[in-house]
């Protein structure tokens, strides 16, 4: 009877330690692994304008700039300003006077809450104390949340760049896939704003003659 008791029992051991006990619920099996900082999103038209002008912080994307490209400012029937074209440096040279020919470059800016825009960096007279100091803000802006203000009410001459005290409020923008070339396109493409030849509507204006296309 003994034997049996005993033999009753190293079974009933052997069956506790079959029973597999079932691992500790965790969610990283079902981690997503894709960046979220780029968002495939159309934007359409984006503003153009400097930082000085956003009136608001701004980061720049840091590598999302372009090369020095050629612009002209053109009258727009019923607004109230000027609109900015880009225009071939070839047909600029030909038909527009030197000081109507402004060379400068655009980045991809975001104000906070990725409110994006095109932002313009200046190029030329470099030994000038505003474009020094545009251009060391938006230097700035590739790495901090950084407000640009014209030292002009002050009695001084240039801008001051001062970067946001937390710089964790805002966070990192949500920057599109697009590239430069791709916003610059769907920006000034739908409203005409690439002069690419001779005989565009808005060289017609500039240049005070009738259309040639009927």
């Amino acid at each position: 009877m003994a034997d049996k008791k005993f033999n009753v029992v190293v079974e009933t051991e052997a069956k506790e330690q079959t029973i597999a006990k079932p691992d500790k619920f965790s969610l990283k099996k079902f981690k997503s692994t894709v960046a979220t900082h780029s968002v495939n999103i159309a934007l359409g038209v984006l503003p153009i304008h400097s930082m000085a002008d956003a009136k608001d912080f701004v980061r720049l994307h840091p590598t999302e700039w372009t090369d020095e490209l050629c612009f002209c400012m053109v009258p727009i029937q019923g607004a109230p300003r000027e609109g900015l074209h880009l225009i071939e440096e070839e047909i600029a040279i030909q038909c527009l006077r030197p000081k109507k020919i402004i060379r400068q470059r655009l980045a991809l800016g975001s104000m906070p809450h990725d409110s994006f825009f095109l932002c313009i960096v200046p190029s030329q007279n470099l030994d000038n104390i505003w474009v020094i100091s545009n251009l060391a803000a938006c230097e700035k802006a590739k790495t901090l949340w950084t407000e640009a203000v014209s030292l002009r009410p002050e009695g001084k001459e240039g801008y001051a760049d001062s970067a946001a005290i937390d710089q964790e409020l805002f966070g990192e923008p949500k920057w599109p896939t697009q590239s430069i070339d791709e916003l610059i396109e769907s920006t000034l493409k739908p409203s005409d704003r690439m002069i690419d030849n001779l005989n565009h509507p808005a060289l017609d204006r500039l240049l005070g003659r009738k259309s040639k296309v009927t």
